[in-house]
């Protein structure tokens, strides 16, 4: 394969599996929360992650592990034009502090997008990645769209399968059991002043009373592997790096925590859809709703959220949707 794919060089069924492996350690867990500045409290107290999950190795952030994984995936993506989506993340087992990850990505469907007069041609890619431990346990497991270029001259590939058919169900005994064994008590009475499980009622909203600003977004992506030229120069983004999709996830997810702070993980997204661009200094403000809870067996329970984000810039323009993500986090 070409060091930097277009569209056209992608084979329904390809295999990449020479990304870099990464060892999860304290600096790189450190630098990953200050740019993003999620407050879940596992990752953060290494003494409450000992005691609720009877492990000494302390827990990684949950979506630090998803960024290195998408990171991984980034070297058939490197000529990305924006990517459109995710389905169907499921979180298999937890992640702690020296765990070594690799992703395989494998290349699951292809379409070529209808030509319009004075635009580049490009097509839609979905791609399946697998994230494992040093163990090859697998931690991770998800699919994402992206649209890539073709070159200027190409014929018509063909590639026409329906990327709107990628699954976004995840198995409920793979959620349940990335928690299974957990001290859930003992995390309520560190945290006594809720919310907890019982606190919550579906249906529920939180619309945070001030946005975050989007910083060290090349950054992010270096410290994520993530090779996509789009983020990292402005010429290959068409005049504007953009922000790499996880980077403004994983500010939605910071919004999340300090509208309920005592979700204990995060278990899976079932959907998330990038519907607007995102740049640099762009302040995004977020919209949380509650949408169901179901109890798990050790007493406690899966909340499913829906968060959507807005961007506004400091030039004055108007607020722009940029996100829409269906996420799956395990309340006490």
């Amino acid at each position: 394969m070409p060091t930097a794919p277009w569209f056209e060089d992608l084979r329904r069924g390809q295999v990449l599996d020479d990304a870099p492996a990464v060892t999860v350690t304290d600096g790189l867990a450190a630098t990953h929360q200050a740019i993003v500045g999620d407050r879940l409290r596992l990752p953060l107290d290494h003494e409450l992650s000992r005691r609720v999950t009877g492990e000494e190795r302390p827990l990684a952030h949950p979506q630090l592990v998803c960024d290195l994984a998408i990171g991984q995936s980034t070297q058939v993506t490197q000529r990305v034009v924006a990517n459109l989506f995710y389905r169907g993340l499921a979180l298999h087992r937890p992640v702690r502090i020296g765990d070594t990850l690799r992703t395989v990505t494998t290349v699951e469907a292809l379409k070529q997008n209808t030509r319009r007069a004075g635009r580049p041609p490009t097509g839609l890619a979905v791609l399946h990645m697998r994230t494992t431990d040093q163990h090859d346990r697998t931690v991770l497991d998800f699919r994402r769209c992206a649209m890539l270029p073709l070159r200027e001259d190409t014929a018509p590939t063909g590639h026409a399968d329906d990327v709107q058919k990628v699954p976004d169900a995840l198995d409920a005994d793979v959620l349940a059991r990335l928690t299974a064994g957990w001290d859930l008590d003992a995390f309520r009475a560190a945290t006594p002043r809720g919310p907890h499980l019982a606190d919550l009622e579906v249906g529920q909203r939180w619309t945070p009373s001030f946005g975050d600003v989007v910083t060290s977004a090349p950054e992010l992506a270096r410290l994520t592997l993530n090779v996509a030229g789009a983020h990292h120069d402005a010429a290959a983004a068409g005049g504007r790096r953009l922000v790499y999709g996880g980077h403004t996830i994983g500010i939605a997810a910071a919004q999340l925590l300090r509208a309920v702070p005592n979700v204990v993980t995060i278990a899976g997204w079932e959907r998330c859809d990038h519907t607007g661009p995102v740049h640099e200094g762009d302040t995004l403000h977020g919209q949380i709703e509650l949408t169901a809870l179901d109890p798990l067996e050790n007493g406690g329970g899966l909340a499913r959220f829906r968060l959507l984000l807005r961007s506004t810039d400091d030039q004055g323009s108007p607020p722009t949707e940029v996100l829409d993500w269906r996420m799956i986090g395990v309340m006490a």
